[in-house]
């Protein structure tokens, strides 16, 4: 939120230099990002007042205008079309830096002879100093204004930006900072007292409020004035707008955004006479019921949004926006002004449901105080009173159903001890308490008060939070530095946060990048992933209020996410792409909350590696993949196996199972042709989806043992089996043999030399022992003991 210290000094004396205001700010919980110092580049420019406006000799359109500036006069050469005569304006003398209003660039004044007349100086416009993008007229200042004085030291102002966290919707506002300002330099809050006259009309005569609702808007206050004359803002309201970074409109608009900034409660003005049947109904919308909004959107509501409405219509979205039909307009005399408080779930709801969020909405999501509305509105009716004219009507109407009397909460100087660490009075307590606004009563008990919470603090409802509010003022630099009371908590393992460490560090280590990928995604999304353009496995959670129709559903696989990553990447890259993302999916349960998953997803397509003077770089294929997953599971210290495996997004025949200890834990293949397309995808590209529930990361230990120190014997074998036989079956056969250390299959072959439905494999085994060195006849021995189990299980016969 935007704040000027300008306004700020109205309500409270600020004597500390500004940069100790901003740590002390921030230190308290309310974080300056940053300040902007306006009229910093006002050199050169006073306060003048035109004393003369004379036509230019030489052109129609343009002015001599003679200028008062106190100790002398000077004349310009001017074309606006509002100069008068007794006007206070800004005037910049030569050497003055200006914004150029046409190039938008910082440019020095220089003498100039225009039209055959030397003009030295210019009287500027707001855009010419910086304050907005109005270059058609002059700025005109208030009359009050010295003539003479320093345009810095007039108009010159600080803006500081602060971040208000979500829990202190009573800092969105000036009077809020002021009074932070206050506790922490001691100093008092000056509040004035809000006065204006009224008719004899009753208010209740023009209109009445029926709160269908109360559980959705405990209060709502009405004041009604009549002769409204709508009109530009004066000059120092608008300046104060613009520093807040809202742009003026007129003086209606102007006057309840002005309130709202001053004390942080939204306002919203209506054209009385566009209100039928003189009703105001607070009440939820019909199912379908449409309204037309301020910027000119048509709305479809339902029953979940709350609703103004008077007889026959909605007329605005309750704490959002306001409705085109009842707009205040030129020709508007009778405004009937709403102040109100609604419940913040609500307007949280209807806000995210219509997607439609603005600077009232923002607030009363936060949890306005019940007693903000009836103040607010005196201010912004005396305000309307002075400003456009207005004649207000006798009282204001103040529906308030069901009133909440704040109980007053018991401290101790040992609750500020055992939460603070600190020793701290209870004189110093009520002190700072006090300073905060607080009502303070010494009890019976001399440790003890009984404190009674300010209105406006709707955030303090228990002792910790008044012991963060003694701490907070008097400073979290304070608090002592010592050691830990008891001995530090034994470290408990969490093997899941191990297992996705680890993982990353091999992916990484395998040439892969990882990416993060929303949990919110779409049946398109997910139906992207079946050739067929179905959904493909559980089906999927709906959000109740999703952001966008791209984010309603919760993920049910990683896929799609990653699968959109590589084709966006898929155009900058012309070497292989690895991505990998380890993240949770969500499957449905009847009756219960959906069950997480632990996943990890890759993926890879393009290039082995880059290409290089020594030969063409080959494409990634299915055995790369393959080498890839026996790396993880090696690395985690498991042995991996494959089997034969159908999946509707995979190639048929090219994909396979991740077997671990005779259970699946994942899947690996190449991506469906029609998958690709749906993705945009220019090559084929493979996939690797890891189960990491179904690792048994938990039980798999190390074991080191030393080179075997006997020589090895190598003998391959060419066998000959049906199609239909797997590598994995032949190697497992020959594995589990004793004396082979290793098994490596180096040639497949089917063709003209092999019979029809067979194939030729060709397998080198490495025999060796740990303990002696073998002999011919051994090897031989157990070799023909493989070929005996190759053909009786799987049908093998040695080729010749």
């Amino acid at each position: 939120m935007k704040v000027s210290l300008r306004w700020l000094k109205d309500y409270v004396g600020i004597s500390v230099p500004l940069e100790e205001l901003c740590d002390r700010l921030t230190m308290a919980g309310l974080e300056v990002g940053g300040t902007e110092v306006i009229g910093r580049s006002w050199q050169n420019m006073v306060v003048g007042r035109i004393i003369k406006v004379n036509p230019h000799p030489n052109a129609d359109r343009l002015r001599l205008v003679t200028v008062d500036l106190g100790k002398q006069q000077s004349t310009v050469v001017c074309g606006a079309p509002n100069l008068m005569v007794g006007d206070k304006i800004a005037f910049a003398h030569v050497g003055a830096q200006l914004i150029d209003g046409h190039s938008g660039k910082v440019v020095q004044l220089k003498p100039a002879k225009i039209r055959g007349v030397v003009s030295e100086g210019m009287v500027c416009s707001e855009k010419e100093l910086g304050i907005s993008d109005n270059h058609e007229e002059i700025m005109v200042l208030s009359q009050e204004a010295p003539v003479g004085i320093p345009l810095a030291e007039y108009l010159g102002d600080t803006i500081l930006d602060l971040e208000i966290t979500p829990n202190r919707p009573d800092c969105l506002s000036v009077i809020g900072i002021a009074r932070e300002i206050a506790a922490l330099t001691d100093t008092k809050v000056y509040i004035t007292e809000v006065h204006y006259q009224e008719l004899e009309r009753a208010m209740d005569s023009f209109a009445s409020v029926e709160i269908v609702e109360p559980e959705m808007c405990p209060r709502y206050c009405a004041s009604l004035l009549t002769g409204i004359k709508v009109a530009p803002s004066p000059q120092w309201l608008q300046q104060r707008l613009l520093a807040c970074g809202m742009r003026p409109i007129n003086n209606i608009v102007d006057i309840t955004n002005y309130v709202m900034l001053e004390y942080g409660q939204p306002l919203h003005a209506f054209d009385y006479a566009q209100i039928r049947g003189n009703q105001i109904i607070v009440r939820r919308a019909k199912d379908g019921e449409t309204i037309t909004t301020l910027d000119g959107v048509e709305r479809i509501l339902n029953p979940n949004i709350l609703v103004i409405a008077d007889k026959e219509r909605a007329v605005a979205i309750a704490g959002i926006m306001g409705g085109l039909d009842t707009e205040v307009t030129a020709d508007t005399t009778t405004l009937l002004i709403e102040s109100a408080n609604f419940n913040q779930a609500v307007i949280h709801r209807g806000s995210i449901g219509l997607r439609l969020s603005s600077e009232a909405s923002l607030r009363f999501e936060k949890g306005l105080s019940r007693d903000l509305p009836l103040i607010a509105l005196k201010r912004a009716t005396q305000l309307m009173s002075e400003l456009a004219e207005g004649k207000v009507a006798k009282g204001i109407i103040d529906a308030y159903p069901s009133k909440v009397k704040g109980e007053p909460v018991l401290l101790s100087s040992a609750d500020v001890k055992r939460l603070l660490g600190m020793d701290i009075g209870v004189r110093e307590i009520i002190r700072t308490l006090e300073l905060l606004g607080c009502g303070c009563e010494k009890t019976a008990s001399r440790s003890q008060i009984r404190v009674k919470i300010p209105w406006w603090r709707t955030d303090i409802n228990c002792v910790a939070d008044l012991v963060e509010e003694v701490g907070r003022v008097i400073g979290y630099d304070k608090i002592p530095t010592t050691t830990l009371s008891a001995s530090l908590p034994t470290y408990e393992p969490m093997p899941m946060l191990s297992l996705r460490r680890q993982l990353r560090n091999i992916l990484v280590s395998c040439g892969f990048q990882e990416v993060l990928t929303y949990s919110l995604t779409s049946l398109e999304m997910i139906s992207k992933l079946s050739p067929e353009l179905c959904l493909v496995g559980p089906a999927p959670v709906k959000v109740a209020n999703p952001m966008s129709r791209e984010q309603e559903y919760l993920r049910t696989t990683l896929r799609a996410g990653l699968l959109s990553v590589l084709a966006r990447n898929e155009r900058y890259h012309e070497d292989g792409i690895r991505l990998f993302e380890i993240g949770k999916v969500f499957l449905s349960r009847e009756g219960d909350l959906p069950q997480e998953k632990e996943m990890l997803c890759a993926v890879l397509s393009g290039l082995q590696h880059k290409s290089f003077w020594r030969g063409k770089a080959r494409p990634v294929d299915f055995f790369v993949a393959k080498g890839i997953v026996e790396t993880i599971l090696s690395r985690l210290g498991l042995v991996a196996s494959f089997e034969i495996n159908e999946d509707e997004s995979l190639c048929p025949g090219r994909s396979a199972a991740i077997i671990v200890g005779n259970k699946m834990v994942g899947v690996i293949g190449e991506l469906h042709p029609k998958v690709s397309e749906s993705f945009e995808l220019s090559e084929a590209a493979y996939i690797i989806e890891i189960d990491l529930d179904r690792l048994p990361f938990g039980a798999v230990s190390k074991k080191y043992q030393p080179i075997s120190r006997y020589p090895s014997i190598t003998r391959d074998i060419a066998l000959l089996v049906d199609e239909r036989i797997t590598y994995q079956q032949i190697y497992a056969i020959i594995q589990d043999f004793p004396l082979v250390n290793s098994v490596a299959l180096f040639d497949l072959y089917v063709g003209e030399q092999v019979p029809s439905g067979k194939k030729s494999v060709a397998f080198r085994i490495v025999y060796q022992s740990d303990t002696r060195t073998l002999t011919d006849e051994e090897v031989d021995n157990v070799q023909q003991q493989i070929l005996e189990s190759l053909s009786r299980e799987l049908g093998a016969t040695l080729r010749a």
